[in-house]
Parts: structure tokens; sequence; C-alpha cells
């Protein structure tokens, strides 16, 4: 039985393209795992708090000197990644703003890249201080843009800052087999639009059916392909 965590981080409601997607993907999920575990947490329309000096006294103290101001610092932190290392599978919902990611989806890595908990940081060494911890986990990133052409050789791939920091930043924590979706053309749309969201649930459905539910517990080395 595997665990999935669905986040999205758009403000919209129903005009939402991003949500729609990632809703389209867990009901397709969960029809071809009925038994799976599904935590959704909603960070454009429930923002988690930005990070503040208490965070990073609490962040970064020994835990020997850890008191109870620091530990209600870290508190949602802790929930947070505690609900983020329990998954095996990530969908997660990312509009596109002014070129990267939404503010409310930041400040929800921001809580996650944890010291000793997402990444171990060694500064004794002089290279790799860095080693990820979250490993073994696959992702699908949707994204939802109002224009085209963000793609590798495309267009508006040097204006595309959504894309590789996301890849990077769950990099840095492990998470390197990530698949994106997007769904460009919002601002235009007609066929344009129509033509991205067909491709999308396409590429939903062949995502899904190329997974199998996973094998094991969250330890597990990953999915099995059909």
């Amino acid at each position: 039985m595997a665990h999935l965590l669905h986040i999205d981080s758009s403000p919209r409601g129903a005009r939402s393209r991003s949500r729609r997607m990632t809703k389209e993907f867990v009901e397709a999920w969960q029809r071809a795992n009925p038994t799976d575990v599904v935590t959704y947490r909603d960070v454009g329309r429930q923002p988690v708090p930005h990070v503040d000096e208490p965070w990073i006294a609490a962040a970064y103290a020994p835990s020997e000197q850890s008191s109870p101001s620091l530990q209600e610092a870290i508190r949602v932190s802790n929930q947070l990644v505690d609900e983020f290392l329990a998954a095996d599978f990530y969908v997660i919902g990312v509009p596109m703003y002014n070129f990267s990611v939404p503010s409310t989806f930041k400040a929800y890595i921001d809580q996650i890249v944890r010291p000793g908990r997402t990444f171990a940081f060694e500064p004794e060494k002089r290279d790799n201080r860095y080693k990820p911890l979250v490993l073994g986990k696959k992702m699908v990133i949707i994204t939802a843009r109002g224009d085209s052409g963000f793609g590798v050789g495309e267009r508006n791939e040097k204006l595309n800052y959504q894309d590789p920091y996301l890849r990077m930043i769950f990099g840095f924590m492990g998470i390197t087999d990530i698949t994106f979706i997007p769904v460009e053309n919002d601002e235009f749309g007609g066929t344009s639009l129509a033509q991205s969201i067909a491709a999308a649930s396409a590429q939903v459905a062949q995502v899904v059916s190329r997974e199998k539910r996973w094998s094991g517990n969250s330890s597990s080395s990953g999915f099995e392909l059909d």
C-alpha cells in the first residue's frame, strides 16, 4: 500500500488549471489503487507560515538546547516534514507566477527543507557537504502557465525559472525521479488551451497506468513498472 501526498498551491478555486489536473490525477490513481492512502494539503488557500528568526534558531539548535519556545517555533515545520516524509509518491500543482513559483509554495518549501530532517549538512567536508535524506520517492509536478513554449529549446525556455528550481530543490532533498506535466496557454484560451489540457490529461493517464502500487513501505527502492 502506497501513500500519496497531494499538494495544491494555486489560490484560485474552480478556475485553477493546476487544481483541475491534480484532482484528475488523484482520482485516476485511486481508481487504479483503491487501497492506497491519500493525504491532501492546500498551501494556496491555507498558507503555511513564512520562516522567521525563531524558526531559524529552532531549526539549527542542537536537540539538547531545544527549549519549549523553540519547539513551538518549529512545530508546524515538524508536522509538514513528518507528512512529507510519510509519503511515497507526490503530486503537486504549481502555477507559474512571474516565471517562478507562488510565494505560498516557496514558504512551504522553506518549511520542509530542514537540516537533519530532509538533508544532512556536514561542514567538515570540503566537498559534498550536503547529503539528501529523502530517498526512494517519486513525484509528479503539474504546472499551469499563461503562455507556452517554456520547454527545453523552446522560445520561452530562458524565462522558465519554475521547472529548474523545483527540480533542483526537490533533488537537493533526494527526489530526482520527477515528471513535469504542463498546462499552458491559459491566457489565450480557445483551441490552444483545450489542446494543452488534453495533452496534460493524456500524460496523467500515462503516468498512472505506468506506475504500479508501491512494493512495500516508504523504505522501498521505488515503484515497479508494468
